[in-house]
């Protein structure tokens, strides 16, 4: 268990934004006597968990949605469709990203262009795999 201090240091994250987190029902918390605030181990995953989805440009309502299915036995209909609704949304972004990249290395030469391939290939297939299992 780790007092909001230790925690902030361990993961780099104020306590001012942890304190946030846990306000908005992102992060739990076990009170002492003494009122301080106690976080269980998982509570570092789930910050890392907070800053990816903010990478991807996730709200934090969208990442609460997220934890709450990531956690949850049972699956909420309302919130994976949020989900979906999300990934579609993504994936159509990526898709832009992607055509926009492709059309610039159209100007590198074939040695460029192949090394640039070859550092996109294994997380292309590893994505292209999961979309199809997505896609059905």
């Amino acid at each position: 268990m780790y007092r909001i201090g230790e925690l902030s240091k361990l993961s780099e994250v104020s306590k001012r934004t942890i304190d946030y987190y846990t306000k908005m029902g992102l992060l739990k918390c076990d009170r002492s006597r003494n009122n301080y605030r106690y976080y269980h181990e998982e509570a570092l995953a789930d910050l890392k968990l907070i800053e990816q989805c903010q990478q991807m440009k996730m709200t934090l309502h969208e990442i609460k949605d997220r934890m709450i299915l990531l956690k949850s036995n049972q699956v909420d209909q309302s919130v994976l469709e949020k989900q979906v609704k999300h990934i579609r949304n993504e994936m159509k972004h990526l898709h832009n990203e992607l055509h926009e990249v492709l059309q610039a290395m159209d100007t590198l030469g074939d040695e460029d262009r192949n090394r640039m391939l070859k550092q996109v290939s294994p997380q292309a297939l590893a994505l292209f795999q999961t979309l199809m299992v997505f896609s059905g």
